[in-house]
């Protein structure tokens, strides 16, 4: 086995052993990963997954909602995107608003 492959081998058996929080430290200290960035991730994943599926009739299929999701900058937020909002923890907000339009408000 080369030894290139002898390390990387050793590195996943290292890491099938590692405890979250461990692992979590090493990726904080060794590239800047905020500890729970991976908790996080996952929710924001399933927050615009929830956004998508509830805009999509309005904007005409899940594509469209899609990239309305990550591209149309909405004025009540200083012309951030829902993205940008769902990925900083402001998914209850974006919500909000979609309660807002809903409800026959302007955006």
């Amino acid at each position: 086995m080369p030894a290139k492959a002898k390390k990387l081998d050793t590195i996943v058996k290292s890491l099938t052993v590692l405890e979250a929080a461990e692992l979590a430290r090493m990726l904080e200290k060794k590239w800047g990963v905020p500890a729970g960035a991976a908790k996080r991730e996952p929710e924001s994943q399933r927050e615009m997954a929830e956004i998508i599926h509830r805009i999509s009739s309005w904007a005409g299929g899940e594509k469209a909602a899609r990239l309305w999701y990550r591209s149309e900058a909405l004025p009540a937020f200083g012309g951030r995107t829902a993205e940008a909002l769902v990925n900083e923890g402001r998914a209850a907000e974006v919500r909000d608003f979609l309660d807002h339009v809903a409800l026959g408000g302007f955006a």
